[in-house]
């Protein structure tokens, strides 16, 4: 297995996926939450509806959708750039070898960020409201409390949530791989379990396909086990 280039090449491309997209996804989540909690907003819950209504989506539907986004020539996207004058900086998005994995990147990060920011918001209704009156009155602004109050009180949670993330790319990936890229253009999209995918379903060796499974599984396990002591920690 450790002899296929594809497979490193699948491999390195999770290992990407799993370095940026959780860590962007967790940010952006946060930011969302302590605004929507925090702010005096009259439609609080509309906005966790609109954020949280990309995760209830089939993820097939969330693929084919972006796909459309970044299409070369009815794309979105491309549209757009044409539009305000940045027609140079059109391209065949899903069809570039250095932009189609992350074109999935943007989808997962899309489709993930209102889960996570309702899971941080029922943290962060969690701390009391006098804290925040308190700081309010010795000076600190939205910022300064989000920094010193939310993140510390959280952190347990915030943990939690990006071993979460980090498993959730690992599966996700291959559903938003195998629709909008096919692990393309010349695998530079594919993903561990895409790559499992195509061996064993497509080519039919299926020994191989198990090895790989069993290799991400082992992957899974490790994730789960840091987020079942995270929970446990909390408790």
């Amino acid at each position: 297995m450790f002899r296929d280039e594809y497979f490193i090449l699948a491999l390195k491309n999770t290992l990407k996926l799993m370095a940026v997209v959780p860590i962007i996804t967790i940010a952006i989540a946060l930011v969302l939450a302590f605004i929507i909690s925090q702010s005096d907003l009259k439609e609080r819950g509309l906005y966790r509806t609109v954020f949280y209504f990309p995760n209830i989506i089939s993820l097939t539907v969330v693929g084919i959708i972006w796909s459309f986004v970044f299409h070369p020539t009815m794309g979105i996207l491309n549209s757009f750039l044409n539009g305000v004058g940045l027609s140079a900086w059109a391209k065949s998005w899903l069809g570039d070898g250095s932009t189609a994995l992350w074109c999935i990147a943007v989808t997962l990060v899309w489709q993930a960020t209102g889960y996570y920011m309702v899971m941080h918001i029922a943290a962060m209704d969690g701390i009391s409201s006098e804290i925040y009156e308190a700081a309010t009155i010795d000076g600190a602004g939205p910022v300064r409390k989000m920094f010193s109050i939310t993140f510390p009180l959280i952190k347990d949670i915030i943990g939690i949530t990006f071993v979460l993330a980090l498993s959730g790319t690992i599966n996700l990936s291959f559903t938003l791989s195998k629709v909008m890229t096919g692990g393309g253009p010349n695998g530079a999209s594919s993903v561990l379990l895409q790559y499992m995918y195509t061996q064993g379903f497509i080519n039919g060796n299926f020994g191989y396909a198990m090895a790989i499974t069993v290799f991400t599984l082992v992957i899974s396990i490790v994730l789960s086990m840091i987020s079942r002591k995270l929970t446990n920690s909390e408790s």
